[in-house]
């Protein structure tokens, strides 16, 4: 029973794992972002009712709800990274000792590393197409509908923005890890 207490605990106060004040800005961020959430499920009640009751559907409500959707699941990777909620391997990382699970951030940050470089660059691509003209002139790309929003343009920006984040995130507890000191027994081989 002690055991489902600690893990109420836990839940209630979620930031066991924030590891650097950036983590802590970006984890905190999702309170007002997830409200993207609620405004789209709002917009598509507002289309059902316009569509089915008043026979008078909007012509927007569709790329609204989809920009507002993948924006909220663009956002969720430094959430997540933050949080430090991503999919890790827990039969192995929780197995090894302090140093070797230091060993295994450090290896896991350098990979990350050269892949978020890698999103980076592809973003920055991508945001450069979507945003200027082949003359350099500023025209954000539409979704070629009759209402035509910048919204892919907004979210490649958006897709760079995530993946920059993700880059300083990882620089960071790449950092953090160096610095770790594994002669102190940490809190989860307290644990085992």
């Amino acid at each position: 029973m002690a055991d489902d207490v600690d893990i109420a605990a836990i839940a209630e106060g979620g930031d066991e794992e924030i590891r650097t004040g950036l983590d802590r800005a970006v984890s905190n961020s999702s309170k007002v972002l997830a409200w993207g959430i609620f405004l789209a499920f709002a917009i598509t009640v507002f289309e059902v009712i316009s569509r089915y009751v008043f026979n008078s559907p909007t012509f927007w409500a569709h790329e609204s709800t989809t920009f507002l959707i993948a924006a909220t699941f663009l956002i969720g990777g430094p959430i997540a990274l933050a949080r430090d909620k991503h999919i890790r391997v827990r039969i192995f990382y929780d197995g090894v000792s302090a140093a070797r699970r230091r060993t295994l951030d450090i290896v896991n940050s350098l990979i990350a590393l050269v892949f978020f470089f890698g999103l980076a660059y592809a973003g920055w691509t991508m945001v450069g197409k979507s945003w200027l003209s082949p003359t350099g002139d500023l025209r954000l790309e539409g979704t070629g509908t009759s209402w035509n929003p910048p919204t892919p343009a907004m979210l490649k920006m958006l897709v760079l923005i995530c993946v920059a984040t993700m880059f300083v995130q990882t620089l960071l507890h790449l950092v953090s890890a160096i610095r770790r000191d594994v002669s102190v027994p940490s809190d989860r081989a307290e644990e085992n």
